[in-house]
């Protein structure tokens, strides 16, 4: 969420930044200042005369300990007078105070200056390529014929269990997806983070401060009777761990990482850009999070996005990093950038990871804070990224390594798969 103090600064760079990402409403920030100064006159009103209400009692009481009864009886005749004033004020200012807050959540996050201006995927920016793409051989399956031929997931069966984009992993396909698990946890452990085992379901606050509330409620899985929603991702329930918390200054930054399943409704997907592994209801995902120094946070950004370069570099597969464009880029962030993997039998690029400064957005809704030098409260900023989604870095490790008679592991799984193929 925006600081309204930001908007206030300069409202017409404010607007600047919002049509990078093609926020199509400017004149809500002029809406929103206008609240906020009608809040401050409502609120300087209140504050007059609660203090004559206070002053008053507080004479009364005086009065009354030097038996002046007359006196503190005709002082009591104004109290009425002021708290039957108030209470329209109070009841103006709650009014005024929710519309603020309604609006104001509807803003999306500011984007860095070095987001690139743009509308769609087409428009991102690659900033690098690596790894060496394979040449496979003529009868070389996508993943979904792999998985069949070897018997590693039942995309069939996972349909007659719940419904289409929830897999089952059979056998090797099981054990390789508890292998991948296994080693990004390692891989992120050992670089520091620390690991947390979250709910999977989370309540209406945390989806708010996170930022998947108000806007992506029809993207998740909700829970009627008990208001709660499935995760789409771990940065929610980790990133809440420090809702409401005040750090010290030393204590950053703070490290997590985290698997969970994820659960996306993914409305209105369809075609063959989704067969198989590509676009699922549930899948797995490895995260990183850090809560770090405002000054340190875009340090911080590129030390993750390298923290995921390298760990795709170690899996041997082909990459490519891309910033996003102000159109292709989420509601809460204010730089992304995406790792995706090529495909070799689809002859398509997958998306693998994103890689978020959320800088103060996320923790302005969550009052994530520290107390710096001198002593004074501010706000901290917010990193995420995949490190990394299961499903199509699975694809690709399938179609990538296939021989024409097995699949061959890369030399970082041997020991957490138990074999070098395959077959």
């Amino acid at each position: 969420m925006l600081q309204v103090n930001v908007l206030r600064n300069d409202p017409d760079w404010v607007k600047q930044r919002l049509a990078v990402k093609h926020f199509k409403q400017p004149k809500r920030v002029d809406r929103i200042i206008a609240l906020d100064d009608k809040r401050k006159k409502l609120q300087l009103e209140f504050d007059n005369i609660q203090a004559q209400i206070n002053s008053s009692s507080k004479d009364i009481g005086n009065l009354m300990k030097q038996n002046r009864k007359e006196e503190a009886e005709a002082l009591k005749i104004s109290i009425p007078r002021l708290k039957a004033t108030i209470e329209p004020i109070k009841e103006d200012l709650l009014k005024t105070e929710k519309e603020l807050q309604k609006l104001i959540v509807t803003l999306p996050n500011l984007p860095s200056p070095l987001v690139p201006i743009g509308r769609t995927p087409a428009e991102n920016v690659v900033v690098k390529e690596g790894g060496i793409t394979p040449v496979l051989h003529t009868k070389a399956l996508a993943h979904w014929g792999l998985a069949e031929k070897y018997n590693l997931i039942d995309f069939e069966l996972g349909t007659k269990i719940t419904g289409s984009g929830f897999p089952v992993y059979i056998g090797k396909g099981a054990r390789l997806q508890r292998a991948l698990i296994q080693y990004f946890l390692d891989y992120n452990t050992n670089a520091g983070y620390t690991e947390y085992l979250p709910p999977f379901m989370v309540n209406a606050d945390s989806a708010y401060g996170t930022g998947q509330l108000p806007d992506k409620e029809g993207q998740m899985y909700f829970v009627p009777k008990d208001k709660f929603y499935l995760i789409p991702t771990a940065e929610v329930p980790v990133t809440n761990v420090y809702r409401d918390v005040i750090l010290k200054e030393d204590d950053l930054p703070v490290k997590m990482t985290a698997y969970t399943p994820c659960f996306r409704r993914e409305a209105g997907s369809y075609g063959k850009d989704v067969r198989g592994l590509n676009r699922l209801h549930q899948f797995e995902k490895v995260e990183i999070i850090q809560m770090v120094h405002p000054e340190n946070s875009y340090t911080v950004l590129d030390e993750m996005v390298a923290h995921v370069e390298n760990l795709i570099q170690s899996l041997e597969l082909p990459y490519r990093i891309l910033r996003l464009c102000g159109g292709d880029m989420g509601f809460t962030s204010a730089l992304t950038y995406d790792f995706e993997v090529f495909s070799t039998a689809q002859n398509r690029w997958l998306e693998v990871s994103s890689v978020s400064n959320f800088e103060s957005y996320q923790t302005n809704r969550l009052k994530c804070r520290y107390k710096d030098s001198t002593g004074k409260t501010q706000l901290v900023h917010s990193l995420n990224g995949s490190s990394l989604a299961l499903p199509r870095i699975l694809a690709s490790l399938l179609e990538n390594n296939q021989t024409e008679n097995s699949i061959k592991i890369p030399a970082v799984l041997w020991k957490y798969f138990g074999s070098e193929e395959i077959a």
